[in-house]
């Protein structure tokens, strides 16, 4: 499976920005998809997740009623729509796979730069 994070850009702050996350390969409904973001420095947060079905959306606290996941079965993605930003969301994004909840996360695509101005 690789997946491709992309939507990224420069936003002032309380704008609104949708990220999506490709997936290719063979991805069953029990999998899911996460999203996290990393400034430099700093090691890697969980932001959002969602199973492959489109069930089950989970989120950090940080962004929980800012962001909302969801699945795009027409584009095979999983998208972050991120809105009321702020300047502590800037961060490069990047979208990961697990196999089941013990597993590790895994699939790393390229992130997208997000970067919010105050």
């Amino acid at each position: 499976v690789q997946l491709q994070a992309s939507g990224g850009g420069l936003v002032q702050a309380g704008n609104s920005l949708r990220l999506s996350c490709r997936a290719s390969g063979r991805i069953f409904g029990t999998y899911t998809v996460g999203w996290f973001r990393q400034v430099s420095g700093k090691e890697r947060e969980f932001v959002a997740g969602i199973r492959w079905s489109g069930r089950s959306a989970y989120y950090a606290s940080s962004v929980e009623g800012r962001f909302t996941i969801s699945r795009n079965n027409a584009g095979n993605t999983v998208d972050l729509q991120m809105n009321s930003l702020k300047p502590e969301d800037t961060a490069v994004y990047y979208c990961g796979l697990r196999v089941v909840p013990a597993a590790d996360w895994g699939s790393w695509g390229q992130g997208t730069l997000v970067t919010v101005s105050s």
